[in-house]
């Protein structure tokens, strides 16, 4: 697979300043804590079993660093990189033993083969449907044979226009919401094969949670 220049969403900026804004209230507001979701914690589970001693992990989009600081904890050798600057200062408080750096899933320039596991934990719904292969095929090319990618999205047929977020901060993003069937063809064409599906009902957004893990092959 040969590597090409990623396509920069056009408000990469306004979502960037949306989630420095926001960023406080969500460190309060303890959002990415997945151990009050049990669903989600046996999904992150697996995927720190499946990929321990594959070599480094790497959480794009980690936010303040909740799930990053979990799979550490699991003795996992995992970093995090973030779009917002002060998402990456909570993170880099918190937990001030783990690597964390400024960075968009779109900007990323991982070497070949070179990590066990990357998450995108629900931090790859921003990105324009068009946008979104190529950061499965950055990905893709980033994983050691046999890596995996655990990917979570909000699911459902159509697009929410934010104007507000995490105790009524004003905010300019898109979520895009998504079905099972229109991310499996990216993650193939990317190289990637099918590991596990988990859709949920519950969700901490108030729509349906959809999680796929994918593998790139062995041999």
């Amino acid at each position: 697979m040969s590597a090409s220049p990623t396509e920069q969403p056009a408000d990469l900026d306004l979502v960037r300043s949306s989630y420095d804004r926001v960023a406080d209230n969500y460190v309060e507001m303890n959002v990415g804590d997945i151990r009050k979701y049990p669903w989600l914690r046996a999904a992150v589970d697996g995927f720190a079993a499946a990929v321990q001693g594959l070599g480094p992990v790497l959480d794009v989009g980690c936010g303040p660093g909740a799930v990053t600081g979990y799979l550490a904890e699991r003795g996992l050798d995992v970093s995090g990189v973030d779009l917002s600057p002060r998402m990456v200062e909570h993170a880099r408080r918190l937990y001030p033993d783990l690597k964390f750096d400024v960075a968009s899933a779109t900007e990323l320039n991982l070497p070949d083969a070179s990590y066990g596991g990357i998450l995108g934990w629900w931090s790859l719904f921003n990105l324009p449907r068009h946008i979104l292969p190529q950061v499965f095929e950055t990905f893709a090319r980033a994983l050691v044979p046999g890596g995996h990618v655990i990917i979570g999205m909000h699911m459902g047929d159509h697009d929410i226009e934010r104007t507000e977020a995490y105790g009524a901060v004003p905010v300019s993003w898109t979520t895009h919401l998504w079905q099972p069937d229109d991310l499996w063809p990216m993650l193939t064409k990317a190289g990637l094969t099918s590991v596990a599906e988990i859709t949920l009902t519950e969700s901490v957004a108030g729509v349906p949670s959809l999680i796929l893990v994918a593998q790139r092959p062995a041999g």
